[in-house]
């Protein structure tokens, strides 16, 4: 990783689209600033598709794709991706699974979680889960043994699981941010992300980054990243300075100063 500072200023000029984590990445202790809510409109402005790509649920994804000056809302880790019909209020959703599917997926996800929790009896759901349609969160306990037990017990069960900084996560269907994002690029915006990769920045954080981390040249982890490097392959190409939306800011602002230029 090198410092985001010391890129040179053409090195993002070709970005087209800016795709972000949101917890720990546009906010910082559960906090959403309004320098980063700026820069999210600024980038907008500027012409630039910008998109939250991250593990929150159906509930807060709906909220942001409708009020947010963003473009659309990758939520659960890659299960559905929403976005505002045109300028009025409405929301085009788009899941992973086709509806057919939906229902016995749902099912299946509920019984995972019953499991888990008989297997290990103290995981306690996400205050969220009630807002989840395609995943399981399970709350991230401090012992890391605790978050090694649930994760094995969703693993033993048939889930894909990951970890970010505030939940366990598992799901179906062996997709993850990366694969509903060349998804949602290529039906969406006609973006083919592997003959095109560096039209895409990725700011992250977290474990659950790691697979846009490995893939787009033009990747930034904010300050905290520094945290879960061990648990990420391949860290991102550019460190900010600053945690969280501070870190998004830096990144946003590169971009911006780069077409400018």
């Amino acid at each position: 990783m090198r410092p985001l500072r010391d890129a040179a200023p053409s090195t993002f000029a070709g970005v087209r689209f800016v795709l972000t984590d949101m917890d720990e990445t546009l906010t910082y202790r559960g906090r959403l600033a309004a320098r980063t809510y700026g820069a999210l409109e600024r980038l907008q402005q500027a012409g630039v598709t910008v998109m939250p790509v991250t593990a929150a649920p159906a509930g807060w994804c709906d909220q942001m794709a409708r009020m947010w000056p963003v473009d659309g809302v990758i939520g659960e880790n890659g299960g559905l991706f929403f976005r505002r019909d045109g300028e009025g209020h409405g929301i085009r959703r788009l899941f992973w699974h086709g509806e057919g599917d939906r229902p016995a997926v749902a099912e299946e996800l509920a019984r995972i979680a019953r499991a888990v929790q008989a297997a290990v009896p103290s995981a306690r759901l996400a205050e969220d889960q009630p807002f989840r349609l395609t995943s399981i969160a399970f709350a991230q306990p401090e012992d890391p043994g605790e978050r090694s037990a649930i994760a094995s017990a969703l693993r033993a069960e048939g889930a894909e699981v990951t970890l970010n900084n505030l939940w366990v996560l598992g799901w179906l269907g062996g997709y993850d941010k990366l694969a509903m994002a060349r998804r949602v690029l290529a039906d969406g915006y006609g973006l083919d992300v592997a003959a095109e990769p560096e039209a895409v920045l990725y700011v992250g954080d977290s474990t659950n980054d790691a697979p846009m981390f490995g893939f787009f040249p033009h990747s930034v982890g904010v300050s905290t990243v520094t945290r879960y490097l061990q648990e990420i392959a391949t860290p991102p190409a550019w460190i900010a300075a600053g945690p969280g939306g501070e870190g998004f800011v830096e990144a946003a602002d590169a971009v911006l100063a780069a077409r400018a230029g």
